[in-house]
């Protein structure tokens, strides 16, 4: 109870990036929200009807887009004020939960659409080359940062952007997505930061397409989890069909990385993993040759605590 004797009421809300890969490209389900911003599917956790938090995800995502969820895991609880804009008499405070949803699904249900993630995060494609907007936007931008710390803090700030966006020899690490959102809010660099009234945001520098609330947030949380958890577990399969070739596994794994991978290198690695095993099928090629058909081979989850696909893309982007 507050000092005047009013409860503070906090409403539980559950917040999916459900996500899938076609034609190459890494897709998030998105939601046009009633004040026109793209969203993440979003719906209340009902302790009276729903057993757990994953329960009642899963409840209303299927009740509201049909889609049934394959692999799902907990995100982290965002619960900032101010999270949802609410103003003082104008109902609960909101803490979300956010998750991370898998699904082979490609038709987008009634209100939604498949929406390319690289749309909201453009600096994190570097499959076929360091995008533009890096070298033209972003590090001038943060050299302005920069200047405008003193002392110390100047210097933690030219760290960060060396670490994020792997300046001066850093490399880049696929994995820092949050880490370089964050980086970008901080520096008034995206439309989250003008919204939320940050001194620093500079409304002619804005990068990216916008989310509502925090979702461009748990967006990236979702990115850097699948990236750092098909690493060493084989959630990649989540989103194949079940058969696939080498390369339809490889184009999948760097669609969500956002990064290139040496053909050869891959086909070795997957292979000596015990990942895949032969269908005895072959499919017809773009080129019109016979590819053989793979499929997961689900003993590996018994023989070895952390079976994913550890490639070493830490920094092998281009540029």
């Amino acid at each position: 109870m507050s000092s005047g004797g009013t409860a503070h009421v906090v409403s539980i809300g559950l917040s999916a990036a459900i996500v899938s890969v076609l034609d190459e490209r890494p897709r998030v389900l998105t939601v046009r929200s009633a004040a026109g911003g793209d969203a993440l599917p979003f719906g209340p956790f009902d302790p009276l009807h729903h057993r757990t938090l994953e329960s009642g995800l899963r409840s209303w995502v299927k009740e509201q887009t049909s889609l049934d969820l394959g692999y799902a895991e907990q995100l982290y609880t965002f619960g900032d004020r101010g999270r949802h804009l609410i103003k003082a008499g104008e109902g609960p405070r909101v803490v979300s939960v956010g998750y991370l949803a898998l699904t082979r699904g490609n038709q987008a249900p009634t209100d939604t659409s498949w929406s390319d993630w690289y749309r909201f995060f453009p600096w994190e494609d570097l499959r076929e080359e360091k995008p533009r907007i890096i070298a033209e936007a972003i590090l001038p931008a943060f050299k302005a940062f920069i200047r405008a710390a003193p002392g110390p803090l100047g210097e933690q700030r030219r760290e960060r952007v060396r670490l994020c966006f792997g300046t001066d020899g850093a490399g880049w690490d696929e994995e820092r997505v949050l880490e370089r959102y964050e980086l970008l809010y901080e520096a008034g660099l995206v439309q989250e930061a003008a919204r939320d009234g940050r001194a620093e945001a500079h409304a002619d520098a804005m990068l990216g397409d916008g989310m509502i609330f925090d979702h461009r947030r748990i967006l990236a949380t979702a990115i850097a989890r699948l990236r750092g958890k098909m690493k060493y577990r084989p959630v990649v399969f989540e989103l194949m069909p079940p058969a696939f070739t080498l390369l339809e596994l490889q184009r999948t794994v760097e669609a969500i990385s956002g990064v290139r991978l040496h053909k050869q290198n891959f086909r070795r690695l997957v292979e000596a993993q015990g990942l895949v095993e032969g269908t005895g099928r072959s499919a017809m090629s773009a080129r019109g040759r016979p590819a053989e058909l793979f499929r997961f081979r689900r003993e590996v989850l018994s023989e070895r605590p952390a079976p994913g696909l550890r490639m070493g893309m830490r920094g092998r982007g281009r540029g």
